[in-house]
């Protein structure tokens, strides 16, 4: 590991719910929180080493394999919602992320919709596993809950 100073280890994602994104009852459906912890992983990659875009034109692919989530409330159509993700741990096959998805009040103040965890594991475009480039794991390091 270099000696790099740690980056800031989460990144925070807003959006405002979907009429699509809502069931019979008029809740989000749950498997959209799965989704919605895609779009924070997505974005904290990029924001702590590249466009998860440009990672596999490098021929890395994250696969998911494994995906807990705790659902504690209910988001409703239009409610803006908070995604935040965290880099769990790293391996140099795997990493895992941790997610927070809140509903952002009127005052300001959150209420804790689903707490989240998945892990990816590298492989490469033939499907095996391979394992993450040094600079990669350099980048998840600096910013993981659990630094090797």
């Amino acid at each position: 590991m270099s000696d790099a100073p740690r980056i800031q280890p989460s990144s925070a994602v807003e959006f405002r719910t979907r009429y699509a994104e809502t069931d019979q009852m008029g809740i989000i459906h749950h498997a959209n929180y799965l989704a919605w912890c895609e779009i924070g992983r997505t974005d904290l990659i990029a924001r702590m080493y590249k466009p998860y875009a440009e990672v596999e034109k490098d021929g890395v692919l994250l696969a998911v394999t494994d995906v807990a989530l705790r659902y504690h409330a209910s988001a409703r159509y239009d409610d803006l919602v908070r995604v935040t993700t965290t880099v769990e741990q790293v391996r140099s096959r795997g990493i895992a992320f941790a997610y927070l998805i809140e509903r952002v009040e009127a005052d300001g103040s959150t209420t804790r919709l689903v707490t989240a965890r998945t892990a990816l594991t590298p492989i490469d475009r033939s499907g095996r596993p391979r394992t993450l480039p040094a600079e990669a794991m350099d980048a998840f390091r600096r910013a993981s809950l659990q630094p090797a």
